[in-house]
């Protein structure tokens, strides 16, 4: 009699999970989108006051031949006009972008380009206004996005980091370099990173925003004197233009974020409070052979 043998073959088989969690409250909601039409106003209107001086001291006066940085336009050797960008006494040829840029048709002299400044025109007036205008209008808003935080633990949850966390800050940092980011429960919460980021934001450069702007202001200077602070109006003007640059890179590192992350997942989370959590489930099944 012939003997026969059966062989089982064991094959791994993933099985992956979608549930809904609750993620943002409405409140938080109302407040990002409030906050990015604001920062968005904010920039390309202070770039159009920016343009009636484009250039940076230290101090509480404008020394004009020694400028920290400024944008300007000159000509090269041969007569053509250029753009420049002069950083600590090292100029770059910056035309096309800053200095000298296209403007109806023709070739306009101006720190920043017409496509990025509120309103298009080299209009300092109608610049100012936009600008004090929604700047009230996001420190409204940065005021109830705070107590609402605060009152609902929402804040503390979302730029404090926990434990395990920090001692896993270095996986962190590996995942986010090759793009891998949380998935199951971990999801559900901001990472060290992301907490670490929203922290130094809104604990230190939003303020610092908002302090650097009122050292600008005469009148509110008659009330407190702010630009002693910094060292005078010039150094609150300095280091309100570079808190912007840090404050446009985190904008841009975060819509990249989003964008590999799972864009529909991210942008439905934040217009309707739900995210999709996945969670893999690995099994062996056997097949008889």
């Amino acid at each position: 009699m012939a003997a026969s043998t059966t062989k089982r073959a064991h094959e791994r088989i993933e099985t992956v999970r979608r549930r809904w969690s609750f993620r943002h409250p409405l409140v938080i909601r109302a407040a990002h989108w409030i906050n990015l039409v604001c920062l968005v106003v904010l920039l390309m209107s202070g770039l159009q006051i920016f343009n009636a001086h484009p250039a940076l001291y230290w101090g509480s006066a404008s020394h004009f031949d020694t400028p920290l940085a400024a944008i300007a336009d000159d000509e090269t050797p041969q007569g053509t006009a250029r753009g420049i960008v002069t950083v600590g006494g090292h100029t770059f040829d910056t035309t096309g972008w800053l200095g000298l840029s296209a403007f109806q048709g023709a070739q306009a002299s101006r720190a920043f380009p017409a496509w990025i400044t509120l309103p298009a025109n080299q209009d300092l007036a109608t610049g100012r206004r936009w600008h004090f205008l929604f700047a009230w209008a996001f420190v409204i808003n940065g005021l109830i996005y705070l107590l609402y935080g605060i009152e609902s633990g929402q804040l503390r949850r979302r730029i404090v980091p926990q434990r395990d966390q920090i001692r896993d800050f270095g996986t962190s940092v590996r995942e986010h370099l090759t793009l891998r980011f949380p998935r199951g429960e971990e999801a559900k919460r901001y990472n060290v990173l992301q907490k670490m980021t929203y922290f130094v934001v809104i604990v230190l450069l939003l303020p610092l925003m908002l302090l650097t702007g009122l050292a600008m202001s005469p009148g509110f200077n008659a009330v407190l004197p702010l630009p002693a602070l910094f060292g005078g109006r010039q150094s609150a003007r300095t280091v309100h233009f570079i808190v912007m640059n840090l404050l446009v890179l985190f904008t841009l590192v975060h819509v990249v974020l989003v964008l590999v992350s799972g864009v529909w997942n991210n942008l439905r989370g934040m217009v309707t409070g739900w995210f999709v959590i996945e969670t893999t489930r690995t099994s062996d099944s056997g097949k008889i052979r």
